[in-house]
């Protein structure tokens, strides 16, 4: 399938014309495009095919469970590791929050007066000499960075762009809105690692000796940086650790289970259909720390098919998901607190939700601390 690159392209300039080292992977986007007018990929492409055996708790660590002395001795490493600068935090700062009035996500006000992504810039500084990194979309990167000067924000913080795409029809041709414009998104987080060294940020932090970089979503202001984690991390010597919660009914996301011989995070809907979920005891909080190492590599990973409304018409998108790097590295995977004082998993997708998390006195006085 062969689209008209060279309207698409102007149309796209005013949107994306100002924003460096951005583009369209035209041969990419064409693919996708034949293979969903072929009927090649659809929802029903992404499941596996045999059922994958849920994570049991010989294969998490639960951090509750360690004892006194181990946890004393991540926290010294991980404590150690921060004063050295030898630690970064990277922000997922990508979402617009359409529910929410339409803003840039990370720039909603939160707790005291302050927004999601002050408070993760606090919870980090507070630590030590820690560098920020926060991955942006075409959509929030202008914002963000008018935000971050605004108020005096920029102090070792470094924001970067992930990459676009163009969303199509479920025939397979590009997905226009109601005014016949084409529609651009963001797709996932999976972008991390391959924005990361587009921008030149992963040797920068290289040169500086990083050794761990912490990743979490904007609106979980549960995932701060905790010396215990990075201790943790730096101590089991893994190419990545997996924070996980225990499952309650309702959760939408990955969960640590095995394919074959590997135990890897997979999303809910890669599960065959019919899958029992009640089975799985550990949900994948999408909170990470990496070793630098981790983030060389262009892992292939793969392209989901998605399904989004769009002005009340059905827009096909594809996303690729950076806990899949779980199916080519050895990944240690850490069972937290998922609620309560030492809680690590509070995603904020919607008014009532944050509303939720005020009503808790105890959130409320964390997550206002300056």
């Amino acid at each position: 399938m062969r689209f008209d690159w060279d309207a698409i392209d102007a149309e796209l300039r005013p949107i994306l014309g100002g924003l460096p080292g951005l583009s369209i992977d035209r041969d990419h986007i064409e693919q996708l495009a034949a293979g969903v007018a072929a009927g090649r990929l659809r929802a029903a492409s992404n499941r596996l095919r045999e059922s994958p055996e849920p994570a049991g708790p010989d294969d998490v660590d639960d951090l509750e469970r360690v004892s006194e002395a181990q946890r004393s001795r991540f926290t010294r490493i991980g404590g150690e590791a921060i004063a050295r600068g030898q630690v970064a935090v990277a922000v997922l700062n990508g979402g617009m929050a359409t529910r929410f009035g339409g803003a840039v996500k990370g720039t909603v006000e939160a707790f005291g007066s302050r927004s999601f992504l002050e408070i993760k810039l606090a919870q980090a500084h507070a630590q030590g000499p820690v560098p920020v990194l926060v991955m942006n979309s075409f959509a929030t990167h202008a914002a963000t960075l008018a935000f971050l000067e605004a108020r005096d924000l920029t102090k070792d913080v470094h924001p970067f762009l992930q990459s676009v795409s163009l969303r199509l029809t479920p025939e397979g041709e590009l997905f226009r809105t109601d005014d016949g414009a084409l529609s651009p998104y963001a797709p996932g987080h999976g972008d991390f690692p391959e924005a990361l060294r587009r921008c030149g940020l992963l040797t920068r932090l290289a040169e500086r000796g990083i050794r761990a970089v912490t990743l979490s979503n904007v609106d979980n202001l549960g995932a701060e940086l905790d010396p215990q984690i990075v201790g943790y991390h730096l101590a089991h010597e893994r190419p990545v650790t997996i924070e996980v919660s225990g499952s309650v009914p309702g959760d939408v996301g990955g969960a640590p289970a095995r394919v074959g011989n590997r135990l890897q995070v997979v999303e809910g809907f890669r599960f065959p259909a019919g899958y029992d979920f009640d089975r799985l005891r550990y949900f994948n909080t999408n909170t990470f720390v990496f070793s630098p190492a981790a983030l060389e590599t262009a892992y292939p990973l793969n392209w989901y098919y998605v399904e989004k409304q769009v002005e009340g018409r059905t827009a096909v998108q594809f996303e690729r998901l950076v806990g899949e790097i779980s199916a080519f590295v050895p990944a240690a995977y850490l069972a937290v607190p998922r609620g309560g004082r030492a809680g690590r998993y509070f995603p904020v997708k919607d008014q009532q939700a944050l509303e939720a998390l005020r009503a808790d006195r105890v959130l409320v006085e964390r997550f206002s601390r300056r």
